[in-house]
């Protein structure tokens, strides 16, 4: 579905990218991982077209969309979550949802596409008249979210969903995170939490200074030792079936 090959970028002289070639399947889950300043979110931001791709091309559905305008993007199916979850403070939640369905050429799909971000967050069916700037930390990545649905992505590329929410919300937001998956969404996801992404994803690269250290089945990365030391803790597993059985946790 999604391939980057060769991928090199710049911010002014400073390159971030040195080469990033990474696949995406469709109707997968890949995790992005890796520690800050790694160029995480810069693969993200030029898969969205909101940095340019210097060198190596990005393919979508099979065609290149390497610096296209960001709006045509979204026409293709790509919708981003960025990091820290920007909403509109001062619109309503439902007023939030509609600036996402912009790119649909269709109105008449506007209330449908609403009410199934509802249905999947039911949350905000009862803010949905509430401003923005008035919402937690956690309704706003709802929102942030229901957002990027508006505009029926083929592909979902989220930015750090946890970063600053609650084990409890962060526990909720990967439940709905996995129910969207499961209506048939692609998602390429950077997440600091490598405990629930690996147990998420289907697929995870570990990147390290603009480049991709390792990747691999999720499975194979929760084994690799080095993987475990690095992001879990010396020693540390994770068993992935417990993930999703009501209990999250690392074990010793």
């Amino acid at each position: 579905m999604l391939k980057l090959e060769g991928v090199e970028t710049y911010y002014g002289r400073m390159k971030v990218l040195q080469g990033i070639t990474l696949e995406v399947s469709q109707k997968d889950i890949v995790a992005i991982l890796g520690s800050n300043g790694a160029g995480k979110s810069t693969i993200l931001k030029a898969i969205s077209g909101f940095i340019l791709c210097d060198y190596g091309y990005i393919e979508f559905l099979g065609n290149r969309i390497e610096n296209l305008d960001p709006h045509k993007i979204v026409r293709m199916g790509i919708s981003q979550v960025p990091e820290g979850r920007h909403t509109f403070d001062d619109l309503t939640v439902e007023e939030n949802l509609k600036t996402g369905a912009a790119p649909l050429r269709q109105k008449a799909f506007l209330k449908s596409n609403i009410e199934a971000v509802y249905s999947l967050f039911p949350r905000l069916s009862n803010l949905k008249k509430q401003k923005a700037k008035y919402l937690s930390g956690g309704e706003r990545q709802m929102v942030a979210l229901g957002r990027a649905l508006m505009a029926e992505p083929k592909l979902l590329l989220l930015d750090e969903p946890s970063l600053g929410l609650s084990p409890i919300l962060v526990k909720e937001i990967f439940k709905r995170i996995k129910a969207i998956n499961e209506k048939g969404i692609t998602i390429v996801m950077v997440e600091q939490n490598v405990v629930l992404a690996l147990g998420l994803a289907q697929m995870g690269y570990v990147i390290q200074n603009g480049r991709v250290e390792r990747y691999g089945p999720s499975t194979k990365l929760l084994a690799d030792e080095e993987v475990r030391n690095a992001y879990l803790g010396e020693g540390k597993y994770v068993d992935r079936k417990e993930l999703w059985e009501g209990r999250i946790r690392v074990k010793k």
